[in-house]
């Protein structure tokens, strides 16, 4: 899992991490430390418990949406 191998990587680094997501998580952002996150991976994660639709519209309101910090996680819309 690619988180794994950059909390391997970067052990003394604290990453912000978006909870419930760590599958999706698809680099790192070198110059910050940011976790960057797929947003089609978490699309099909939120689709395990809702439909596509209801899926899209919690991502972009309740996860997407936040900003909490600098460490802010990197969201890739690579939809």
């Amino acid at each position: 899992m690619m988180l794994e191998r950059i909390l391997d990587n970067y052990p003394d680094e604290d990453f912000l991490k978006a909870d419930g997501f760590d599958d999706a998580v698809i680099g790192v952002e070198i110059n910050t430390m940011v976790l960057i996150y797929s947003v089609h991976l978490c699309i099909e994660i939120l689709k395990e418990e809702m439909n596509e639709m209801d899926a899209m519209e919690y991502f972009t309101y309740n996860v997407s949406g936040g900003y909490v910090g600098e460490k802010t996680p990197i969201w890739c819309w690579d939809m």
